[in-house]
């Protein structure tokens, strides 16, 4: 069996009628985008609101450094009682964070994870920018910006 690498489909191969589709981006028209929601730049996600609000809380108890697992539980113990976040959402969403210099990570020292007998584990910590987008956040919620929701510790 050949294993042939295939171009994305085009709105033709779809069975849609098309007029010069040449240069088209389909993956910014919204209605051919994979299913991803798209979002006005420097907006937050629920999940992401989460995990700076428990990044931020963190850092005040003297901890400034998290891991994801122990993220995990923290939101599923949250005032929004959910259940435990999925592991690929919840790293995706940490992804996001960085790459947005939300967030800042590096792996732990080696020896550390050796003298537990685990893998070693990629900390996290809230950046400036994090700390002021989730400040950001909590002033257009508190001018009635909708979809307000409650979010950890009752913010």
């Amino acid at each position: 069996m050949d294993l042939v690498a295939h171009a994305p489909r085009s709105s033709e191969d779809r069975g849609y009628p098309t007029i010069a589709t040449a240069g088209v981006d389909f993956g910014k028209i919204a209605s051919d985008n994979g299913g991803m929601v798209r979002r006005k730049p420097g907006t937050l996600l629920p999940l992401e609101v989460d995990i700076l609000t428990a990044a931020v809380e963190a850092q005040r108890r003297g901890e400034p450094r998290f891991h994801g697992f122990e993220l995990a539980k923290a939101l599923a113990d949250g005032a929004v009682m959910r259940s435990l976040t999925s592991h690929g959402t919840l790293y995706k969403a940490l992804g996001r964070l960085e790459d947005r210099g939300l967030l800042a990570s590096r792996w732990e020292d080696p020896a550390i994870a050796a003298d537990e007998g685990r893998p070693r584990r990629r900390l996290y910590e809230v950046t400036g920018a994090g700390e002021r987008a989730l400040a950001a956040w909590h002033v257009q919620q508190a001018a009635g910006a909708p979809g307000r929701r409650p979010g950890l510790a009752g913010t």
